[in-house]
C-alpha cells in the first residue's frame, strides 16, 4: 500500500530498493543513474548510468546483479513507468516479489 511504512529487512537480499537519480552534463544533455540498494546492509549493489534507461533495460541489469549477488526476496521502488510493466512481469518470472510504493527507512522517505 503506497505511503505505508515497510517492515525492516531482516537480512541481506531480503529487500532491494531501486531508484533513479538524474542530472545533466554541462552541454545540457540529461543522464540518469539507476541505483540499487540492499535495504539491510545498506550496501550500494549497482549504480547504472546512461542517457536512456528504459523499462526493458532494468530487468537485464537486475539479471546481471542476481547472477552476481543472488536473488532478493523482494524489490521496492516508487518510480513509475520504468519500473512497472515489463520490469514487474520480468521480476515475477524470476521469483522476485516487486512492489510500487514509497518506503520509509531510518526515518527518511525514499523518493
Amino acid at each position: 500500500m503506497p505511503g505505508t511504512a515497510l517492515a525492516l529487512a531482516n537480512g541481506p537480499n531480503a529487500r532491494w530498493s531501486l531508484d533513479f537519480v538524474s542530472d545533466c552534463f554541462s552541454d545540457g544533455r540529461r543522464f540518469r543513474i539507476l541505483a540499487i540498494l540492499d535495504d539491510f546492509t545498506p550496501e550500494s549493489l549497482a549504480l547504472i548510468p546512461d542517457t536512456s534507461l528504459s523499462g526493458m533495460r532494468v530487468p537485464r541489469e537486475l539479471d546481471v546483479l542476481i547472477t552476481r549477488r543472488g536473488r532478493p526476496k523482494s524489490c521496492v521502488s516508487d518510480n513509475g513507468t520504468e519500473l512497472t510493466g515489463e520490469a514487474i512481469r520480468s521480476g515475477a518470472r524470476r521469483g522476485v516479489s516487486t512492489g510500487y510504493r514509497t518506503a520509509v527507512r531510518h526515518g527518511c522517505e525514499i523518493l
